[in-house]
């Protein structure tokens, strides 16, 4: 009768944890995302394995993607499958902000995103009546934390439709689809007028692009005169070094979980931030002490991995989560590894900022 008691009490108890991580667990830093209603994107879920596999082979090869003119092409629409396989794994895991932030002592990672993206703005001298550009907005959380810090209207673009989607459900829930906007479109060349934004922004979104000056040319051509623009851009640091096996693993591995087609080098962006017309104002490297490691939260413990990757399966099993949703897990955590190690050997960095002004007349800018 004890063993009897005993197994039924692990049996409900077993049930309990099922039902709590997957129905019940939302996101790490905002609830919402829950692990049952992981999709992949606009994809049908009988072609996410189908999806996956495209996308892997593609990137299999990141410079070669960015040096050659027929893959270079291909790039967008492979960065728009890769956000459609992981946008909600994100959301689950990671909140509704997908990016890095140096951590600050005693508080948590939310803390420090907020003010990883409240710095934009105060860069950016954002204020009520200012339209801003978010390059990049993925499902929003930039967005709509410089939208409530500086009281400015923002215009997102992001080349997923499926994350427009969401970020406009967000704005909603948020009180902020007043002041957030997002289109669906190419960052590379964007349905915006000239001269139409106050301000501008990316936030490790534009390492996507093959040829950075693509981007950084559309920035400047939608900035009005003087206007300023500030991204946090994904490179090698002087620490690299292309001899090292270790350090290429990293980076390539790097690059392949991520849909980046080629990282540039640290002293490149400057260079090429002047070469479509801009003023370089400021230029760091946030990540540098006194800033504590970003990397922090990607120590994701074994049991934690193990625990997620369980869910996943099971979700799969019990056909709520389609097929291929192990695979693109198991891709990230992979990756996570990758940028673990660059983060801890200094060789890589996601938080090169800089700080761009557009010139004030066009006589200016055409003596750059």
């Amino acid at each position: 009768m004890e063993a009897a008691t005993m197994a039924w009490t692990a049996a409900v108890a077993g049930v309990g944890l099922v039902y709590w991580f997957v129905w019940v667990m939302g996101s790490a830093e905002v609830k919402g995302k829950r692990a049952v209603d992981l999709k992949m994107g606009s994809i049908n879920r009988d072609n996410v394995k189908d999806k996956y596999t495209q996308y892997w082979s593609f990137f299999r090869r990141p410079k070669e993607t960015a040096t050659d003119e027929a893959s270079a092409e291909k790039v967008p629409a492979f960065v728009d499958t890769f956000y459609n396989l992981v946008t909600d794994i994100y959301e689950w895991g990671w909140g509704q902000s997908f990016h890095f932030s140096p951590s600050l002592p005693g508080r948590s990672h939310r803390d420090a995103t907020r003010v990883h993206e409240e710095r934009v703005a105060d860069l950016l001298k954002a204020k009520p009546g200012h339209r801003l550009l978010d390059v990049g907005c993925g499902v929003g959380g930039p967005m709509r934390a410089i939208a409530a810090h500086s009281g400015s209207n923002v215009v997102g673009i992001t080349i997923n439709e499926y994350q427009v989607n969401r970020a406009r459900s967000h704005n909603r829930k948020a009180g902020l689809d007043s002041r957030c906007e997002v289109v669906c479109g190419n960052f590379m060349s964007m349905p915006f007028d000239d001269a139409s934004f106050d301000g501008a922004y990316s936030i490790e979104a534009t390492c996507h692009a093959p040829r950075l000056q693509d981007v950084y040319g559309e920035v400047f051509r939608v900035l009005k005169p003087g206007g300023l623009y500030v991204s946090y851009e994904w490179v090698t640091t002087a620490l690299y070094r292309a001899e090292d096996p270790d350090h290429v693993e990293a980076i390539h591995g790097i690059e392949r979980g991520d849909a980046l087609p080629g990282l540039r080098r640290q002293d490149e962006i400057a260079s090429i931030a002047k070469e479509v017309g801009f003023e370089v104002v400021q230029e760091l490297d946030l990540a540098l002490p006194p800033a504590l490691p970003w990397w922090t939260r990607l120590k994701m413990g074994r049991l934690a991995y193990w625990r997620n990757s369980l869910v996943v399966r099971v979700l799969t099993i019990l056909r709520v989560a389609p097929k291929g949703v192990v695979e693109v897990h198991e891709m990230l955590y992979e990756t996570a590894q990758h940028l673990t190690r660059g983060g801890e050997t200094g060789i890589f960095t996601p938080m090169h900022m800089v700080l761009l002004r557009k010139p004030s007349t066009a006589a200016a800018a055409e003596s750059k």
